[in-house]
């Protein structure tokens, strides 16, 4: 028969084993949606999968809460397969030679029924400080937020009436659920 103190050692090694390690994205359920303006009229909605990295997230200790998550440049779909081709390209993505887009959190605050994370997103071989803000909900994670794509050199030779410069961005992150 344990006693007490045994009981009380092995549950906070349990505990600490439990809140230490990060949660395993559900790579399938997760994705990054944007929208751009097209000729100023119109706009083009696409997606990017195979989400992948390392999530660690408590709403009770985000001081100890990060994230370092990457997708994969190349599953970039707009459902036209000849623009992803050319989105692929050295023109835009340059998939070949910046196949990931990563983002690594630096800080994770509460700001009312929502959260912000701060930290550096690379795309195209450039890192910039973005703040995203997003919910928490079971074990989904949705942020929204925007970027210029020309601050990351994004089809920097093509005007801007042709592709806007704004790029809204929603990230769906699932996480398995732990059982």
């Amino acid at each position: 028969m344990m006693n007490n103190k045994t009981l009380i050692l092995l549950t906070s090694l349990f505990l600490f084993v439990l809140t230490g390690h990060a949660q395993e994205i559900n790579a399938s359920a997760s994705k990054i949606d944007f929208t751009i303006s097209n000729f100023k009229v119109n706009s083009v909605e696409g997606f990017f999968n195979g989400m992948s990295g390392s999530i660690q997230f408590d709403e009770n200790d985000l001081f100890s809460a990060k994230f370092d998550v990457c997708i994969d440049a190349s599953t970039v779909n707009t459902d036209n397969e000849k623009r992803d081709k050319h989105l692929k390209n050295e023109d835009f993505f340059d998939v070949e030679k910046f196949p990931k887009i990563c983002f690594k959190s630096s800080e994770i605050i509460k700001n009312g029924d929502q959260y912000m994370t701060k930290g550096n997103l690379t795309l195209h071989g450039i890192t910039k400080e973005v703040s995203i803000p997003f919910t928490a909900n079971s074990s989904t994670l949705v942020g929204k937020f925007e970027i210029n794509r020309l601050d990351y050199d994004l089809g920097k030779g093509t005007g801007t009436f042709t592709v806007g410069d704004e790029v809204e961005i929603k990230i769906t992150c699932v996480l398995h659920s732990s059982n």
